[in-house]
């Protein structure tokens, strides 16, 4: 009997993480209207070891916070924990801290995010 051989149709690793994060996005960033200040908790199924409590206020919490739910949170996580504005105000610098994958698919996917970090960089 040959031996098997797998089909290299089969999708990258990158492919499959792309496509895990363009799942989680919302129809808008408008969609984002989690709170602008004070203290946040993400639960546990987000934040399961560390900081889980942030303040919006601190500019580094604020960072972090952002990151984690970007990484790590479902569609309704982003909705419920993130703000456009924020979101939009913080990519230049947020988006050198998440991984190439997510940044990729927010980027494609929502332009605005693209033009932001381009008119801080002119």
């Amino acid at each position: 009997m040959a031996p098997q051989s797998f089909s290299s149709s089969s999708p990258s690793t990158a492919d499959v993480l792309r496509a895990r994060y363009a799942d989680r996005l919302p129809d808008s960033i408008e969609d984002l209207t989690g709170p602008a200040h004070g203290q946040v908790p993400l639960p546990l199924h987000i934040a399961w070891s560390g900081l889980r409590s942030y303040d919006l206020d601190r500019r580094r919490q604020r960072m972090s916070l952002y990151r984690t739910v970007l990484a790590e949170g479902q569609r309704d996580d982003l909705v419920a924990f993130l703000h456009h504005d924020l979101l939009i105000e913080q990519w230049p610098v947020l988006r050198t801290l998440i991984s190439r994958h997510i940044r990729a698919v927010w980027e494609d996917t929502f332009p605005e995010l693209v033009r932001r970090t381009e008119s801080t960089t002119a």
